[in-house]
């Protein structure tokens, strides 16, 4: 489950520009991200090649709203688990290809496993709850279920801290 944790990248104030503008509208076209950034097109084209060969950005996707297909049932289920070597890679991997499981976090504590499930009823709950509980290694869920979904329209690169931000347009 390991993953690229720290900014190995450097990106000067025009990337983090450009990334903030991307992140809450990546279906801009290059002649207003032209304009914004006061760069051309083409030089707009090679940053976010160089992004993406960097492993910055990492895909491009439509936002999809779920309670537009009646996905509106949403638990947070917790996952405890038995340990044995390289269980948090082989059980997030099983815990992941469940349907209806939308985001898995690997957790240290009491839990194992955090789940961010999102279904239509109840009924397609319970087979998830099921489907999870059937996994080999899995020992107990406990659920809770969300009343309203709050959500804020921060990106990533405004969640940076400055210190972080420093560091990855290469300064000390």
């Amino acid at each position: 489950m390991s993953k690229q944790t720290t900014g190995d990248v450097d990106l000067d104030e025009t990337d983090l520009e450009l990334l903030e503008y991307i992140e809450s509208d990546f279906d801009v076209s290059l002649e207003t991200l032209s304009d914004h950034l006061e760069l051309s097109k083409s030089a707009i084209h090679y940053r976010l090649n160089k992004l993406r060969e960097d492993g910055v950005v990492t895909g491009t996707t439509a936002d999809l709203d779920p309670l537009a297909f009646g996905l509106d049932m949403v638990a947070l289920t917790q996952v405890t688990v038995v340990h044995e070597s390289g269980y948090s890679d082989a059980l997030g991997a099983r815990l992941s290809a469940v349907s209806g499981v939308e985001q898995v976090y690997y957790t240290m504590g009491d839990v194992d496993f955090v789940l961010v499930v999102r279904v239509q009823d109840r009924e397609q709950m319970n087979d998830v709850i099921e489907e999870v509980i059937a996994i080999d290694g899995v020992n107990q869920t406990s659920s809770r279920f969300v009343m309203d979904e709050i959500r804020g329209d921060e990106g990533t690169v405004e969640n940076l801290r400055e210190d972080a931000l420093e560091a990855l347009r290469g300064g000390d």
